[in-house]
Parts: structure tokens; C-alpha cells; sequence
């Protein structure tokens, strides 16, 4: 046999081993091409399936859907769909002095009231109790017969005096009934959401994921997803003040939202108990001055990112008030970005 018929008989075998390498890479290219992309859909089915779980298992369950969020949120990035996220984390991780006058121009509330209680609605509770049991035991003093009157009208009276007490000795027993009260005034409820949408646009504009967020009586908070973190600080593990830095511009959001607004910040305490948690697990141990540095400057870095983003700021605290969607609040922030 020649090798001219070698050849010939051996051609299709040759000819069918490149088509068939052709046939794999075509596939593998329509594969790659036909993969679904990152979708904010994909994030809402994420916490959708945390929700649906019993209140027990949804820690882990959150802490794992944290990465497929992360991922989404990642890959839109790189489409700009969600250019906002993790657009702030760069210019976080070295800080420097923020002195008073610095800040005191920043914000419309004065530095000093940042680290003092508010007693404005506890105020407005003793006010409101005196008042409606002075005319309760003016009216059963006129009204009520005999004695009946008499003792009812003092009984009544010596309410607010029982409430008074209970908020010396123990003011958190009245908590629940202050911001009761406190709510009726429609600017209250504004501020909280306020407060709230700071921690989570500065969250998410930080890359730190948020999983729920809740605007109810004595609850309001804003759920992130970092459950490792958490474990870490409540385990006590040490932290440097790289990774504490991110974490205490967002305990700070809440209390800078306020302070861009009003002259009065009054949602401070729990945000300043979580900083101090934070700056605690720092290592090597930090000064008092050095605290306070940290705290000034990570207030004034949450109000740069809301002040350089006030049309989501804004926009994402309306939707808050509404009670929307993690996933519509999202979808909100980058749709009104500047």
C-alpha cells in the first residue's frame, strides 16, 4: 500500500478528531457565554431562604449566604450596576486626626453632643404623665362621691411621682413607654429611619452586606451579614486597628446621620457601646486619646460618605420608612447614586 492510500484511510479519523475538539470548545464557549449573571434577584432568593428558616439556624444560614452576596454584589460591580458598593473601603484603612473645629464644620449638631445622653423623650414622658393625671384627679375629685373623690384624686397624683422614681432608679423599665411616645411625632420616626439608613448605606458602601433591617419599637438595628466578625468579638479575639477601622466608621453612621440633620443626637448610646466593644478588642491596647481620635474621625468619615451621597441617603431613608426590601432599598442607593 502507498503511502498516498496510508494517508487517505487515515484522514478521517484525523478529521474526526478535530471536529470533535472544535465541537468541545464550541460548547465550551457557548457554556460560558449562557451562564447567568449576578442579579439582584439572586440576592433577594439568598434572603429569602434565611427568612423562611426558624430564628435559631439563621445565623449560620446568614453568615453563608453572606458569600453568594458578596459574590453578586462584586460582579455587578464590575457591570457598574451596583458602583456604590465597596466604593468607600479604599479610603478607610488609614486614618488621621479629625480635630473638633473640623467636625463641628462638618456637622450641624455641635461634637460635644455626640457623647451626651439625650433625655428629650424621657422628658416628654414625665411631662405627659403629670399633665394627664393632674386633669384625671381634677376630674374623679369633682366627679366621684364622698371620700371615693378624694382618695381616687390622690392616687391618681401620686402616679407621676411613682415614674419619676422608676426613671431615677431604673430608666430602662420605661424604655418601651418613652419611645412609644416618643413615636407619635412623625420627625421621631424620620430620625430613626434616618439613623438607621446611615448604618446601612455606609455599610454598603463599605462592603459590608446587610441581611434585614428592622425600624420597630425598642429594636430598631440594621442586621449585617458578618457572623464570623461577630464570633470573633464576642469570643474576645484581638483585632488590629486596620480591621477595627471599617467597623467603627459604620457603628458611627447612625449617630453622623442624625448629626448632619439635627442639633440633638439622641440614638448615640447603643452605637458608642458598640465602638467602645470594638475599640476594646484592639491590640495593641489603645489610649484614651487614641480612642477618642478613632471615634471623631470614623464620625466625620460616615458623614463624608452620606454627605458625597445624599440623593441615596435621602431616597434609601424613604424606602426605609415604607418598610421595603433589603433587595428595593439596594436597587434604590444605585439608582439615585451620584
Amino acid at each position: 500500500m502507498s503511502l498516498r492510500a496510508v494517508t487517505h484511510h487515515r484522514a478521517p479519523a484525523s478529521v474526526a478528531r478535530a471536529t470533535l475538539a472544535r465541537g468541545r470548545a464550541t460548547r465550551a464557549r457557548v457554556r460560558r457565554v449562557v451562564r447567568p449573571r449576578a442579579s439582584y434577584d439572586d440576592i433577594d432568593r439568598e434572603l429569602a431562604a434565611v427568612r423562611a428558616l426558624p430564628p435559631s439556624e439563621r445565623p449560620d444560614a446568614l453568615e453563608r449566604a453572606c458569600d453568594v452576596v458578596r459574590a453578586s454584589l462584586r460582579e455587578m460591580k464590575t457591570r457598574e450596576v451596583d458602583a456604590l458598593w465597596d466604593s468607600a473601603a479604599d479610603a478607610l484603612n488609614a486614618r488621621r486626626n479629625i480635630f473638633p473645629n473640623e467636625l463641628k464644620r462638618t456637622l450641624r449638631a455641635a461634637p460635644e453632643q455626640i457623647a451626651k445622653p439625650s433625655d428629650a423623650n424621657d422628658l416628654k414622658l414625665i411631662v405627659t404623665v403629670t399633665l394627664t393625671c393632674s386633669l384625671l384627679a381634677v376630674v374623679v375629685g369633682a366627679t366621684a362621691p364622698g371620700d371615693a373623690g378624694a382618695f381616687g384624686a390622690y392616687l391618681i397624683g401620686g402616679i407621676p411621682i411613682v415614674v419619676l422614681a422608676i426613671g431615677s432608679t431604673a430608666p430602662g423599665l420605661l424604655r418601651v413607654a418613652t419611645d412609644r411616645l416618643a413615636r407619635v411625632d412623625p420627625e421621631y420616626r424620620r430620625r430613626i429611619a434616618r439613623h438607621e439608613a446611615g448604618h446601612f448605606l455606609v455599610g454598603y458602601a463599605c462592603g459590608v452586606p446587610v441581611g434585614s433591617y428592622d425600624l420597630g419599637i425598642d429594636q430598631s438595628h440594621v442586621n449585617f451579614m458578618e457572623g464570623k466578625l461577630e464570633r470573633k468579638i464576642f469570643q474576645g479575639a484581638r483585632l488590629n486597628e486596620r480591621e477595627v477601622l471599617p467597623l467603627a466608621v459604620i457603628s458611627m453612621a447612625g449617630v453622623a446621620a442624625e448629626a448632619l440633620e439635627y442639633d440633638e443626637v439622641m440614638g448615640q448610646s447603643a452605637d458608642l457601646f458598640d465602638l467602645q466593644r470594638l475599640l476594646n478588642r484592639v491590640e495593641p491596647k489603645l489610649s484614651d486619646a487614641a480612642q477618642q481620635e478613632i471615634t471623631r474621625w470614623a464620625v466625620f468619615q460616615a458623614a463624608t460618605i452620606l454627605t458625597n451621597n445624599r440623593a441615596a441617603f435621602e431616597a434609601l431613608t424613604d424606602k426605609m420608612l415604607e418598610g421595603a426590601s433589603v433587595v428595593d432599598c439596594l436597587k434604590t442607593i444605585e439608582s439615585k447614586r451620584g
